[in-house]
């Protein structure tokens, strides 16, 4: 018979392991309080992707492209 190992993850708010499986519906986070603190974290822009500087879609040369839409 195999054992299925239970795969534990520490919650990305604060760091309590949690099982990382479908019957947890809150995975990665140890519960709905920790989902949605992060979720406001990311609506509030505390958190944000860092924007690559050398590419700039909206530079000055593509700023007329848009003008007329």
């Amino acid at each position: 018979m195999v054992t299925i190992k239970k795969r534990m993850v520490a919650c990305p708010n604060c760091s309590k392991l949690s099982e990382f499986a479908p019957s947890n519906a809150f995975r990665p986070f140890c519960s709905e309080r920790c989902k949605l603190i992060d979720l406001g974290l990311w609506a509030s822009e505390q958190y944000a992707i860092p924007e690559n500087a050398k590419h700039d879609d909206l530079s000055n040369e593509n700023a007329n492209d848009f003008s007329s839409h």
